[in-house]
């Protein structure tokens, strides 16, 4: 292939394999046009190959090209410069790319998807950057509001047991850096209360772990308990064993890790903080300690099997006909924490008076009794459940004593003088029945009379 042309009179040949084999001369002029020195062989080989690489002139070297102008231009193998000398006159990579260019042509219609997203760039607008979203931040709590929101929650804890509620409304506050001082507030308010509470509070932290509160936070308010163990001493008298029984089922509960008491060992200086440690590490170091700790605080009233409260009940009573103290049986009968089952103390307590049959066991019940009553500690509900349990069962009572129907009436009518005792119950005591021997005239019939 050839092409032909004419600049400035002279001609211009784009290949060496030129029209009938004539040659070029320095200056891009042609030579000769006869072609008597080329055979046939060459012309195809010079034409199977690309013709960009055959475009030489008579006096230039290998691997240069003869411009437009006649001039020798150098030509490589893999260059990318045009072959023409001056290009097609198109930006590159269609306008989209170099310095100074206007970008691809339509690039207007997109520009929305091009808007900066960097608040330092120039270009940055606040309006364009589509629809906000926006998210309320609720400020840390401070001291003042710590207390005022706190306590009323943990203290609807300790009524109903719902951690999850717990989770819920701590939720909506911003503790920051007052989660330690949950840790303090609720096992300091379950030490004034009931084994029952204790309980209650290891299970909240234990679900609050993880969830609310991390291991350093339930670490830091620790610390922070056995740092002020010397004034809930104050308080709280056995504050040392009730904290280490808290560190041990946390550590159970894998709320805290096994080495924080080992870290504490040689670095006390307080004696109750040093008893508390002890006490946990004895629990935590006797066999199977982990598994016992979860009755730490003992099994709460509901959930005590009915025959291990009857022989407490049993017992409870058996000491107080012993040493007379009213106060005592009262704590005993309140840390058993079955208000539900306080008519099974009625109950027993009518029996043994009856068992007794003694003056003195008498009176003892009757002002127990009395006393139980008007501190509204036994119901008179329960209380009359637990009467009418024994007016149902005298038939049996009876036959291991004989006189437990004059005994009944005669404690009835006692109590009743004490003003605990409603009317109706004493109109409801049961007579003892009299079966009359078989007797001449009588035709062989048994006679039953009631007095």
């Amino acid at each position: 292939m050839t092409s032909l042309g004419l600049t400035n009179g002279t001609v211009e040949v784009a290949d060496s394999n030129l029209v009938d084999g004539s040659e070029l001369d320095g200056n891009g002029t042609l030579d000769s046009l006869t072609g008597s020195n080329i055979t046939a062989d060459d012309r195809l080989k010079r034409k199977a190959k690309r013709p960009s690489k055959l475009l030489a002139c008579k006096e230039a070297s290998a691997g240069s090209v003869c411009g437009s102008n006649g001039t020798v231009l150098r030509f490589a193998k893999n260059s990318r410069r045009p072959r023409n000398g001056h290009g097609r006159g198109l930006p590159k990579k269609g306008g989209a790319g170099g310095k100074g260019t206007w970008g691809k042509i339509g690039i207007e219609m997109t520009m929305d998807d091009m808007v900066a997203n960097d608040v330092h760039d120039p270009n940055y607008d606040s309006d364009s950057q589509g629809s906000c979203e926006f998210e309320s931040i609720v400020p840390e709590l401070t001291e003042e509001e710590f207390e005022r929101n706190i306590d009323p929650i943990l203290q609807e804890y300790f009524e109903n047991g719902d951690t999850q509620e717990v989770m819920i409304s701590l939720n909506e506050l911003n503790l920051g850096r007052q989660k330690p001082k949950l840790v303090v507030t609720v096992i300091q308010l379950a030490m004034d209360r009931k084994p029952s509470h204790c309980e209650m509070t290891s299970i909240l932290l234990s679900d609050l772990y993880g969830q609310i509160l991390s291991q350093e936070n339930i670490a830091k308010g620790f610390d922070t308990l056995l740092k002020s163990l010397s004034d809930l001493v104050l308080d709280t008298p056995d504050a040392p064993t009730v904290l280490g029984n808290f560190i041990a089922r946390a550590v159970a509960d894998d709320c805290l890790p096994p080495k924080f008491v080992q870290g504490y060992k040689g670095k006390v200086e307080c004696e109750h903080a040093r008893a508390a440690l002890e006490h946990a590490d004895t629990l935590l170091s006797m066999k199977h300690g982990l598994v016992r700790l979860d009755n730490v605080w003992g099994v709460g009233g509901g959930m005590r099997p009915v025959k291990y409260l009857i022989r407490q009940i049993q017992l409870l009573l058996q000491e107080y006909l012993s040493s007379g103290d009213i106060a005592e049986a009262t704590r005993c009968l309140q840390e058993l924490e079955v208000p539900h089952f306080h008519h099974e103390l009625v109950y027993e307590a009518v029996v043994m008076v009856i068992e007794d049959m003694g003056e003195r066991a008498m009176d003892l019940m009757c002002k127990l009794l009395t006393f139980l009553s008007s501190s509204i500690i036994i119901s008179p509900d329960q209380m009359k459940n637990g009467f009418e349990r024994v007016y149902n069962e005298m038939a049996d009572i009876c036959i291991d004593v004989p006189p437990a129907y004059v005994i009944l009436e005669k404690f009835v009518n006692k109590c009743h003088n004490c003003g605990f005792l409603p009317q109706e119950l004493v109109k409801n005591i049961p007579s003892r029945g009299r079966k009359r021997f078989i007797s001449e005239g009588d035709g062989g019939r048994i006679k039953e009379e009631f007095y």
